[in-house]
């Protein structure tokens, strides 16, 4: 069997600069602030400013972070962080309780620390310690480094090029020093000062539990049958997916016994269909066996491949936003943080794949043209001129001119224009945007990946009137109308929104249960292959 392992990242940090596709940026030097002194701080403990490049010359551990080691202390003065004058200070016991946390979630061995342990042990034991001035510098400075060494890890996550994987989503900048900062403020309690998505720690939650199924649970795959169970059957196949639904948290454990498809499956298929995407029916279909089937460990790679994603979308924390995530066919809207609504939404074939990227949603343009790409109009368009002379007419289209040897096309506004009924634009090089659609019918399918690369919404109206509500005068009759006139006009956004057309297969939902969806576009199984050394 092959193992994977997750690698330790050598994440190298210098000087302040932040490396994004090959270029960098040079950060503002921190000016000392002399404002904290031994009277204004309730601290009486300061080092010496010549200190820490003497520790770091000692233990060269942490050398690839002294910029960030001379930036906390500037801004502070120099003032100790995780002593006072009665002993280490009660961030310092959260953090290594999160520490110890985060090995055991991510099995990543490479951030324990037994100094740091028994430095903590020694100083909480034994409060003469406090009276040795050189010992409590080397323990404070410590800490120091193993927080920026866990910092690296988790916040800024793998080095590699993920635009390679088809992601363009630029990455976020962690201000290591400035973390630091909350962290003490916050006197290190998790999930207080993360600069991650909420949704990097949901996912982590999950991790323990599936290493511990794996350990405990003989994973060995259910029958997979052409018969589908419903409500009344009995079989022992019924019987292996009660076990497999009680490890996933689907079914309460006490309604596992027998082999009788009773009312607490059926609650139970249905949630397990809702987490994975599948049709929600109750039943349980050979599809249904089959997603139950899927390995421990591709689950494990799975939450551990979109934990890396979470780290490049917005925190989260007082931000408006609109997330789309391809596998999961939904778009989200998010006011401060908190999800507003979601609607369906219809994006591109594998064949032609919605890019992901981000942008500033700007422009609601209604009763909109379509522009027809030149590439639809050489497969499409022009083999369905030559097989009928009036195919443009019924087609609601007209050529506006020729370029390249092919002629420029356009359909005109009306119930059967391919965008719809509006459009809305975040400027991009990839020439997608969001937009209505004359096929309504298609939002019912469970897979919903049928455009040519551009995203379908389910309700543009209340879009419109979502992105337009801070402009009085776009009453909803008045939106009502320009999405039917006869003429395209654009409306600018008063406040353009940000938006982040992504791809995650895992995440953890409202209601605090992981769902999972398929691979669609490949880009998981290219991530694993940076990810996860084979051995």
């Amino acid at each position: 069997m092959k193992k994977y392992v997750y690698p330790v990242v050598a994440i190298v940090l210098a000087a302040g600069w932040f490396a994004c596709k090959g270029k960098t940026q040079k950060k503002k030097e921190v000016v000392r602030d002399t404002t904290i002194n031994k009277t204004t701080s309730f601290n009486n403990l300061f080092l010496d400013s010549n200190a820490i490049q003497q520790f770091l010359d000692k233990d060269t551990l942490y050398k690839p972070y002294a910029v960030q080691f001379q930036d906390f202390y500037k801004h502070r003065n120099f003032e100790y962080a995780w002593f006072d004058s009665n002993g280490l200070g009660e961030q310092a016991g959260n953090f290594l309780n999160l520490l110890s946390s985060t090995v055991e979630e991510l099995k990543d061995s490479s951030l324990y620390s037994k100094k740091l342990e028994k430095l903590y042990a020694d100083f909480t034991i034994d409060s003469s310690r406090m009276q040795n001035k050189a010992e409590i510098l080397q323990a404070e400075l410590y800490f120091t480094g193993q927080f920026f060494k866990y910092a690296s890890r988790v916040y800024e996550g793998a080095d590699m090029d993920v635009t390679q994987l088809g992601w363009f989503i630029p990455r976020k900048k962690i201000d290591l020093t400035a973390v630091l900062d909350s962290v003490i403020r916050n006197k290190a309690k998790k999930g207080e000062f993360s600069p991650l998505n909420p949704q990097y720690g949901q996912l982590q939650s999950f991790l323990p539990k599936y290493y511990d199924a794996q350990k405990d649970v003989k994973w060995d795959s259910i029958p997979v049958t052409k018969k589908t169970y419903k409500a009344g059957d009995s079989d022992s196949i019924i019987g292996l997916v009660k076990q497999r639904l009680v490890i996933t948290e689907d079914l309460p454990r006490q309604d596992s016994v027998s082999n009788l498809f009773d009312s607490a499956l059926t609650a139970a298929v249905r949630s397990f269909q809702q987490r994975t995407g599948l049709t929600v029916d109750g039943k349980i279909s050979p599809t249904v066996v089959k997603e139950l089937n899927v390995p421990l460990q591709q689950r494990i790679q799975q939450i551990m491949i979109n934990m890396e994603r979470m780290r490049w979308l917005p925190s989260g924390k007082d931000s408006d936003y609109i997330i789309v995530n391809i596998p999961e066919y939904k778009l989200h809207v998010f006011e401060k943080g908190k999800q507003a609504f979601d609607m369906n939404v219809i994006v591109g074939t594998e064949g032609n794949s919605t890019v992901i990227f981000n942008g500033k949603l700007k422009y609601v343009v209604f009763a909109p043209y379509w522009n027809v790409p030149s590439s639809i109009v050489r497969k499409e368009i022009v083999p369905g001129m030559n097989r009928n002379s009036n195919y443009l007419d019924r087609q609601n289209m007209e050529i506006t001119g020729h370029e390249g040897g092919l002629p420029v096309v356009r359909q005109k506004p009306g119930p059967k224009n391919s965008l719809g009924l509006v459009k809305f634009l975040f400027p991009n090089n990839y020439n997608i945007y969001l937009h209505d659609t004359p096929n309504r019918e298609l939002f019912s399918r469970t897979n919903r990946s049928f455009s040519h690369g551009c995203i379908r919404i389910q309700e543009p109206a209340k879009m419109a009137q979502y992105l337009l509500a801070d402009q009085p005068e776009w009453t909803t009759e008045k939106i009502d109308s320009a999405m039917n006139g006869s003429k395209e006009k654009w409306v600018t956004v008063a406040n353009p929104v940000s938006v982040f057309i992504c791809y995650l297969t895992a995440w953890v939902d409202d209601n605090g249960k992981l769902n999972f969806r398929k691979d669609i576009y490949g880009h998981d199984a290219k991530m694993a292959e940076k990810l996860f050394v084979k051995k």
